[in-house]
Parts: C-alpha cells; sequence; structure tokens
C-alpha cells in the first residue's frame, strides 16, 4: 500500500493508475474508503481510456493514520488538496461521493487553475448542522458536556467531537455564491435517505457555471452503486473530459 506524508508526519494511503494527460481524482465519503465500488469502477475506467487516476483514504478512514472522530472537513480538504498538489500534473476530474462531494466543492476553490471538471455523486455540502439535528438529545447533551459522543446511523456507529460541527459551519459552500464556469454533474438518486435530493438544486442555485447538470436516478438511492448508476457515471466523465 502506497503512502505520502503530510506535514504533520501522518500517512494518507492512496492509489494510482498512470495514464496520459488529463486525470480523474475519487474522493469517498464519510466513514468510507477509497475500495468501494464506484471508486474502482472509475479507476476500471481510467485503465481502459488511459487516463492519469488517484483513489486516496482521507485521513481517520480506511488504510490512512488516525482515528475519524479527530479530524474535521478543514483536514480532510487539506488531504484532497494534498492529493492534487502532490500526486498529480495538470488538469483534473474530481468525482466526489457523498462528503465527497463537499470536499471536491472546497478543493476546486482552493485549486481553479487544476479543475477540469467535477461529478457529485449523492453530493452531501454543509451536512454539518443536518448531522447534529439528527442527534438523539442524549447525543447532544454528551456533545454539549463532554465534547464527543458515539452515533449510530444507517449501520454505522463511530464517535463524533463538537469541534466537527463547529469547523463543518466554516466550512459551507452554499451560503454564498460561488464563481465556477466549468462542468459540474450532479448525480442523485430519487431514493436517497441520507442526502436529499433537493441539494443538487442548493447547489446549482449557489454555482455560476451554466454548464450545470443535474441527472435524477427514479429508483436509485445513497450508494449510486447499481449498474444502472455506474453506466450514468461513466457517461458523465466522458461528458466532463470531452467539453
Amino acid at each position: 500500500m502506497p503512502y505520502f506524508i503530510n506535514k504533520l508526519k501522518q500517512r494518507i494511503a492512496y492509489k494510482t493508475v498512470k495514464g496520459r494527460g488529463l486525470g480523474i481524482i475519487f474522493i469517498h465519503g464519510l466513514n468510507s474508503d477509497m475500495n468501494g465500488e464506484k471508486a474502482l469502477t472509475v479507476e476500471k475506467y481510467a485503465r481502459k481510456h488511459k487516463l492519469n487516476f488517484v483513489r486516496f483514504d482521507c485521513r481517520g478512514h480506511g488504510n490512512s493514520d488516525g482515528k475519524f472522530e479527530d479530524f474535521t472537513i478543514s483536514d480532510w480538504k487539506k488531504d484532497l488538496v494534498n492529493v492534487i498538489d502532490k500526486l498529480t500534473r495538470g488538469p483534473q476530474i474530481l468525482i466526489g461521493s457523498s462528503m465527497g462531494g463537499w470536499l471536491m466543492l472546497l478543493a476546486a476553490r482552493s485549486r481553479p487553475s487544476r479543475i477540469k471538471g467535477m461529478i457529485g455523486l449523492a453530493a452531501a455540502p454543509d451536512f454539518g448542522d443536518n448531522l447534529y439535528n439528527n442527534l438523539t438529545i442524549k447525543n447532544k447533551k454528551e456533545i454539549k458536556n463532554k465534547g464527543i459522543t458515539k452515533y449510530s446511523s444507517f449501520g454505522f456507529s463511530y464517535f463524533i467531537r463538537k469541534k466537527f460541527f463547529i469547523d463543518a459551519r466554516k466550512n459551507k459552500v452554499l451560503n454564498k455564491s460561488y464563481r465556477y464556469n466549468k462542468p459540474l454533474i450532479l448525480i442523485h438518486g430519487l431514493k436517497d435517505n441520507v442526502v436529499s435530493s433537493k441539494v443538487p438544486k442548493k447547489i446549482l442555485m449557489k454555482v455560476t457555471s451554466k454548464k450545470i447538470q443535474i441527472i435524477l436516478l427514479k429508483n436509485s438511492d445513497h450508494r449510486l452503486s447499481s449498474e444502472k448508476d455506474l453506466q450514468t457515471l461513466m457517461s458523465a466523465i466522458d461528458v466532463v473530459r470531452y467539453d
């Protein structure tokens, strides 16, 4: 497993495909990792079309260093920016799944000249307040009194700290207009019970680009991993590549 070391001497796990010219970076979701079906499918696409490709684990996820609860959106944004700076050259297509869709919007602001286009898969920018609102009364009391709580949702249990919610508010992207004039494709399932299908429209209203598409899939859920979902993703990459 290859790693690169950040300024804090923490290891970030990644895998790459060497191609020619254009690159693709896949950004996983909250409590996920780089080995999901969507990431592996994009890797196959990159190999087939001889494109550069990177998938990686944010700190506190997968094989990267650290405990999940010790990190925030700002940390994971830094991980993505480090990947762009250290592991890639030239224009990149960012593909962000759920939380990864938030991170890609943040990173594109930091490195605008490096971005060819973006694809959001059930993109979930600014989900911090919604996550807090879904906590139980017990969870909220623990956050207030202890600064940390154990949260269970959709079959996952994990610790989350007060600093996560404070930092999430500092990283909101939908509270002001976002100047961006490159392709942005947002793919969302209407059966998604994690991120509302209203979110893509909220993004649309804040991003200035005239090259935005929203693709709503009637029978798809948050995972967006069915054969049809993955075919839709491959078609979206084609659109961004040839823009």
